[in-house]
């Protein structure tokens, strides 16, 4: 069965890590071309990812290459202009979460890593190799034939230009992610590449917030100066691009707490119990640990694990 856009850019993702890893291991540094190239030969394009969107960027090369702010959020990987750089705790990440499940899941619950998982060291005579083919080389093939290529092989041709463009286009959104802040607009070119980043029947998008938070009476808990203060940064959820979900996730001591959802950062615009706007107060029966708060504002939808 064929896999959907969001599992086959999990599986990216950790790839990336992988390539890293091993470019680590070899002394090879390697740029985001390089990374992205090769984590979509190992995970070829579906169809629908292979579309070539304005710009001739594949699709599912745009999908990737926006949600590998999630591993700079979960602290895994670090880019800059020099160039992509895995973290210790993102090495770590691909001995403790091996398989695409277990990756996806840790990635978007922000698990983490067992204490006692090592960073990995390479295996005894180890060689990196590559299954990206080099741009020369594809260049060099593309000017002796002249047979119509199918879509994937054009998603591949067009994965090298398609990496500095999305680079260029993700970089405010990486930046805002360090700073727990909303992305700044920039020029008005990047602007239709964020907007398209996640288009496709697998990964809908709808217009989003700038800003949502759980104002509570546990916000003091969470390090905020006071309770019901849907101003302050504590309070305020993260956004998942793949799932197109809000999220904020605490630890909580066992008790009986009430919140509202309350957007950008005032309470113009709150929802209550059953997703009623200005609502009743939601309810947490608490048996303490880890809570889930999720918001779908797409539905008004609030669910509480």
């Amino acid at each position: 069965m064929a896999k959907s856009t969001a599992e086959n850019t999990f599986l990216r993702l950790k790839t990336v890590l992988d390539v890293l890893t091993e470019g680590v291991w070899s002394g090879d540094a390697l740029n985001a071309g390089q990374v992205l190239a090769e984590a979509t030969a190992r995970v070829p394009f579906n169809e629908h990812e292979a579309e070539l969107l304005s710009g001739g960027i594949p699709r599912g090369h745009k999908t990737l290459t926006s949600a590998t702010a999630k591993l700079v959020k979960a602290g895994w990987l670090v880019k800059g202009r020099s160039g992509w750089t895995i973290t210790d705790e993102g090495m770590r990440a691909t001995v403790a979460f091996p398989d695409a499940v277990s990756f996806a899941s840790a990635l978007d619950a922000g698990t983490p890593i067992p204490a006692d998982v090592q960073v990995p060291t390479a295996p005894e005579g180890f060689v990196r190799k590559t299954t990206a083919v080099p741009e020369t080389a594809v260049a060099a093939t593309d000017a002796k034939k002249t047979t119509r290529k199918t879509p994937a092989k054009k998603a591949a041709a067009a994965v090298g230009k398609a990496a500095k463009v999305l680079e260029d286009a993700v970089e405010p959104v990486v930046k805002a992610v360090r700073k727990g802040k909303a992305p700044a607009k920039t020029e008005e070119a990047a602007a239709p590449a964020l907007a398209e980043s996640f288009e496709g029947p697998d990964v809908e998008t709808h217009p989003q917030p700038e800003a949502v938070a759980v104002a509570g009476d546990f916000n003091t808990i969470l390090g905020a100066p006071e309770n019901w203060a849907p101003q302050y940064d504590e309070a305020q959820m993260e956004f998942d691009f793949l799932d197109q979900i809000w999220k904020k996730s605490a630890e909580l001591p066992a008790g009986f707490y009430t919140f509202k959802i309350a957007l950008n950062r005032s309470w113009d615009e709150n929802y209550g119990a059953f997703g009623a706007f200005d609502g009743p107060n939601h309810e947490l029966h608490h048996a303490g640990g880890t809570v889930t708060i999720r918001y779908n504002h797409s539905t008004r939808d609030i669910t509480i694990n």
